[in-house]
């Protein structure tokens, strides 16, 4: 799902594919975990393979909604891991590339707001960049909505094919249609992903999928470990609050049993 927080916050229609981004990604493996956990714990092995993204790690200006299920997704598994390890139950988060997620299913277009055009925004528009990968097919390519109704296949009420007729918020539903060799491409690289670790005796907590992938969460961690070290001394400034209050602590108990000099 594409769209800004201010794009998906702009109709009942919109409010409602957030609501839909949880279900998909978030509610419907959560849902399946839980009705696989007890055939699991009554054998006493088992290994939970669920797939995100990369999205797990780093945040995709447009992509605020799918990016937040993605941490919902991977923060449950994460306690999810600590809870079933006493029944020898692995849990592995399969993280491809953002691209692999977005070109191999249906991709929702929130509708755009001003504010968030690409002239006079500075940030990368994920919107643009599949736009662009869908227009480049002419099986797929639509043209802007305002220039629908002048669209050679547009039919009497003015809707085209490819777009949501009106009445709908102008919520764009695309299915992108890559050529055959790049859709292999694209699923046999997380398939080998999946073959690679299933069944390991001792599998990763999370297995990146691709180089792209793995040098873009590289980058970001080491982003996270450089802010900590230049505010490391604000973080640990609260323990010295920490230790004069322990330091009172024990004076006042100190104060209390030692005997007075009179």
């Amino acid at each position: 799902m594409i769209g800004t927080v201010e794009e998906l916050s702009t109709s009942p229609a919109t409010r409602n594919l957030v609501r839909d981004q949880f279900e998909t990604i978030f509610f419907s493996q959560v849902n399946f975990i839980k009705a696989a956990l007890p055939q699991f714990r009554a054998q006493h092995t088992g290994h939970i393979i669920i797939l995100t993204s990369i999205g797990g790690h780093i945040g995709t200006p447009g992509m605020s909604i799918y990016t937040a299920a993605t941490w919902a997704l991977e923060g449950f598994c994460d306690s999810l891991a600590y809870e079933i390890a006493p029944f020898n139950i692995k849990v592995t988060i399969v993280q491809p590339n953002k691209e692999i997620q977005s070109l191999t299913n249906k991709i929702i277009f929130a509708p755009p707001l001003p504010y968030y055009d690409s002239e006079i925004n500075p940030a990368p528009s994920i919107r643009d960049m599949l736009t662009n990968v869908l227009n480049t097919n002419p099986d797929t390519a639509i043209e802007p909505p305002s220039f629908a109704s002048h669209h050679s296949n547009a039919s009497d009420d003015g809707s085209v094919p490819g777009l949501v007729p009106p009445g709908n918020d102008e919520i764009q539903y695309r299915y992108p249609r890559l050529p055959p060799a790049a859709l292999d491409r694209l699923v046999m690289e997380t398939v080998h992903a999946l073959t690679a670790i299933g069944g390991h005796e001792n599998p990763p907590a999370r297995h990146i999928v691709g180089f792209e992938g793995s040098i873009a969460v590289k980058e970001k961690l080491k982003t996270v470990t450089e802010e900590l070290e230049d505010f490391v001394e604000a973080s640990l400034a609260v323990d010295i609050f920490e230790s004069e209050l322990k330091a009172e602590a024990r004076e006042g108990r100190s104060a209390v049993v030692t005997p007075s000099a009179g």
